[in-house]
């Protein structure tokens, strides 16, 4: 049986539960729109930073932050358009500002459709009119996330989009991941490399990102945690970004429709014809993983 209360957790905190499989999500429009928890059985799937979370002049480190108009950052934070150079700030502005709660059901699953439109501060960095419309479902152990961009300019609207989720782990050496790619790119570095297929969690810093995608999904078996987590993507999405930070109870496994310094290359982008509406999917699965 689905479900949806509020509570004010000290932002406004929409909880959408399902009783049959005793799954909980928090999701928080106010704070970027961001989904900050998600618990199965009682396990906390999410790292989330609770002091940054606090402040709202810091951005958020944890559950979901959402990646709009752009994934990852611009090279020099800047891109040209129509002969104009805008500035956008990493991973854009969706995550930064603050989203509405426009519509909510319990018919099939508990779902949660948050709202962004394009305004003054937005066109700064971003010429076009905009409306996002994100639904949050949440049906069994299953956390779908549907995305929908709906150009409400006169010419056609490119764009990025993407999930930065942060998975809480308490050993990453016990982690057993399956990427749908064997090549990945360096931050900054254009050079392709082989992906052996593992980790080396020494590292101070991993940042991965994956290309050529093989497949729509991957999976993480935490057998500390005795969790199995897949993430379903569809065909929009052409980089798998995996990052994590020596010392830092979290890893980040987000799928990006494009990858960095997209508006400057035009490299795998969305467009968004005047008066229409691109969809994307992503779903997450948490299961207990098997022995």
């Amino acid at each position: 049986m689905a479900a949806i209360v509020v509570e004010d957790l000290p932002y406004k905190t929409y909880l959408l539960s399902d009783e049959t499989t005793q799954a909980q999500v928090a999701v928080v429009p106010e704070r970027g729109g961001i989904i900050t928890s998600w618990q199965i059985q009682g396990q906390e799937l999410f790292y989330l930073d609770t002091e940054r979370f606090k402040d709202p002049t810091l951005s958020v480190r944890g559950g979901i932050p959402l990646l709009f108009p752009i994934c990852g950052n611009l090279q020099g934070d800047t891109y040209t358009l129509n002969g104009q150079t805008y500035k956008l700030l990493q991973h854009g502005f969706a995550r930064t500002l603050p989203w509405e709660a426009t519509q909510q059901s319990t018919t099939n699953g508990a779902s949660l459709t948050i709202t962004l439109k394009s305004n003054e501060a937005t066109h700064e960095g971003y010429p076009f009119d905009f409306e996002l419309n994100y639904i949050y479902t949440l049906k069994g152990n299953t956390l779908e996330l549907r995305h929908r961009h709906t150009n409400l300019s006169q010419t056609p609207m490119p764009f990025s989009t993407g999930l930065h989720p942060y998975f809480a782990v308490v050993d990453k050496s016990k982690l057993t991941i399956d990427l749908p790619s064997e090549q990945y790119q360096l931050k900054g570095d254009a050079t392709v490399h082989a992906f052996a297929g593992a980790f080396d969690f020494d590292s101070e810093e991993i940042d991965f990102s994956f290309i050529n995608l093989t497949g729509q999904s991957a999976t993480v078996v935490d057998a500390a945690r005795q969790l199995k987590l897949t993430i379903g993507f569809d065909s929009s999405y052409s980089v798998l970004v995996f990052w994590t930070v020596k010392g830092k109870d979290f890893y980040c496994l987000e799928p990006w429709t494009g990858p960095r310094n997209a508006l400057n290359t035009g490299e795998h982008l969305l467009t968004v014809a005047p008066g229409e509406t691109v969809e994307t999917v992503i779903t997450m699965t948490a299961e207990v993983a098997s022995e």
